[in-house]
């Protein structure tokens, strides 16, 4: 049918500490996450005398024991040269650092996701908890989960025990000559500041990082530094970047087994998110704030952890639809915006 994806390694997932070539060069590794989303994919393309790294992985022993396999293993003695990232959240950065450190390898990002990650690694104003806090107490948030974020402190130094020092800038556009073949970095935004994902013409192969994930919608959220930011019209704008590549592109998500369709892909996600702003646009009878759209946006409540992605979603489409001039929001005397119809 023509508006399904189609799954070419269907049947073949690589274990932790092993890797599975999906192209020429280009080899699979699937790393363990502690979370609901329990699983990251890393990419290794394969150098004259060594190995890039695509995304590093959540910095646990878990994952730093199935890299050491993969050292051991299918890296066969041969060195990383460098250390990609497509953006700044722990899963795909976490592990950079030590990466970069034990093999003398250059490490690449944008400046957008590497100003961001040490934004939030060193607690900057408005990057950090407190600003988090103020952020989603505006939108409701109860003053009992405010209080738990506060005692959980930074989370991000849970993934990411420390960056790299220095990088080598990706700017929209460019090429990085990775494997022998040159891979085309495309922007996007919404989900991260300067998200990158690479496109080989040569090798018909997308590495997406979050931005196209074959089954679940990734997060697009208004943080604390930015709590006015329309991600979805940015994430949307974004995925049109993709359109432009064959149908035959072989996607590689950071989420998920790699997989042939962009454009009902793109479609998809597009749906999605029209009808999420759907829903949420006709739950908004009376006054209301983010927090109490919860369940009409998702359908039930989180807990703590996943409340903090729910809600910074849901405000993001609340921004979507300001902007569009189709809510409008108004202070409590309580101090917590709501929002209601124009």
């Amino acid at each position: 049918m023509p508006h399904r994806l189609r799954y070419p390694f269907h049947d073949a997932v690589p274990a932790p500490g092993a890797t599975l070539e999906v192209a020429p060069g280009v080899h699979w590794l699937k790393m363990p996450l502690p979370f609901a989303l329990n699983h990251i994919n890393l990419w290794l393309i394969e150098e004259a005398g060594g190995w890039s790294a695509v995304d590093a992985g959540y910095d646990s022993e878990p994952t730093r024991a199935a890299w050491q396999a993969v050292f051991d293993g299918p890296m066969a003695g041969r060195p990383l040269e460098r250390v990609v990232a497509t953006h700044y959240h722990p899963d795909h950065i976490g592990l950079a650092d030590w990466l970069s450190s034990r093999f003398g390898a250059p490490f690449h990002a944008s400046l957008g996701e590497f100003a961001h990650a040490r934004a939030v690694w060193h607690d900057l104003p408005g990057f950090d908890v407190a600003a988090l806090n103020a952020h989603f107490g505006r939108h409701g948030l109860p003053a009992a989960q405010l209080a738990q974020y506060a005692a959980r402190g930074n989370s991000y130094h849970w993934g990411v025990k420390s960056l790299p020092a220095t990088f080598n800038r990706i700017l929209a556009g460019d090429t990085l000559a990775l494997g022998g073949a040159q891979w085309q970095a495309i922007p996007g935004y919404g989900h991260s500041p300067e998200h990158m994902a690479l496109w080989c013409a040569e090798r018909g192969v997308l590495i997406s990082g979050d931005m196209l994930l074959p089954k679940i919608s990734t997060n697009v959220g208004a943080w604390g530094s930015d709590p006015d930011v329309d991600a979805v019209g940015q994430f949307l704008a974004s995925l049109d970047r993709f359109l432009a590549l064959p149908d035959d592109t072989l996607v590689l998500p950071s989420h998920g087994r790699p997989f042939v369709g962009i454009r009902p892909r793109v479609e998809a996600l597009k749906a999605h998110h029209a009808e999420r702003l759907e829903a949420l646009l006709a739950a908004v009878i009376a006054p209301v704030t983010a927090f109490e759209l919860l369940p009409a946006l998702f359908g039930r409540m989180f807990d703590l952890y996943q409340t903090m992605f729910a809600l910074a979603e849901c405000i993001a489409h609340l921004n979507h639809l300001r902007q569009a001039g189709l809510l409008r929001r108004e202070a409590g005397a309580d101090g917590c915006w709501r929002f209601e119809r124009t």
